[in-house]
């Protein structure tokens, strides 16, 4: 079965699974989906614009008078809405409560430590088994999240209990 993003006109190879992925049919399907964008409700479109685009290295693509689009240089996207100063993001309702972002590389992981010290008014760093995590808050006060390495570099072996229990 052809899927969309195997078509010849998009100029894409396939997908195709690791050498230790599970064998199940062995096509392309047996990876599953990947994360494309993430949408993410904000005070002020404008302010966490010029904020995600600075810290993820991201530009933005298409800007309105309620919202804004920033894509990365490998096509992940970031939708930003302005639903007003007054709106809340409460802790524990049903829902993504954060996204982790995993840094480039060990330069960027501390550019992005430095964009957060410069930015947000709270700055959390911890070390997890194998992993760096640094913590900020976006212009909406959002907590926001990067790690190195990544989960493809570093297995996590814990559930970090600050953020999942």
């Amino acid at each position: 079965m052809a899927y969309p993003h195997e078509a010849a006109a998009s100029g894409r190879e396939p997908a195709h699974p690791s050498p230790d992925a599970e064998p199940n049919g062995g096509g392309p399907e047996t990876r599953g989906p990947r994360l494309a964008s993430v949408v993410v409700f904000v005070h002020d479109h404008d302010a966490s614009a010029d904020f995600y685009g600075e810290l993820l290295n991201m530009k933005v693509t298409v800007r309105t008078a309620t919202a804004a689009l920033l894509v990365s240089r490998n096509g992940f996207q970031v939708y930003l809405r302005t639903v007003g100063p007054n709106a809340m993001h409460p802790v524990g309702h049903v829902g993504a409560q954060y996204v982790i972002w995993t840094a480039d590389g060990p330069d960027d992981f501390q550019r992005c430590e430095r964009v957060l010290r410069a930015r947000s008014d709270r700055v959390d760093t911890r070390e997890a088994e194998g992993f760096t995590l640094i913590e900020g808050r976006d212009p909406s006060g959002l907590p926001v999240l990067v790690a190195y390495p990544g989960p493809d570099e570093a297995a996590r072996l814990e559930i970090i209990s600050r953020y999942y229990v």
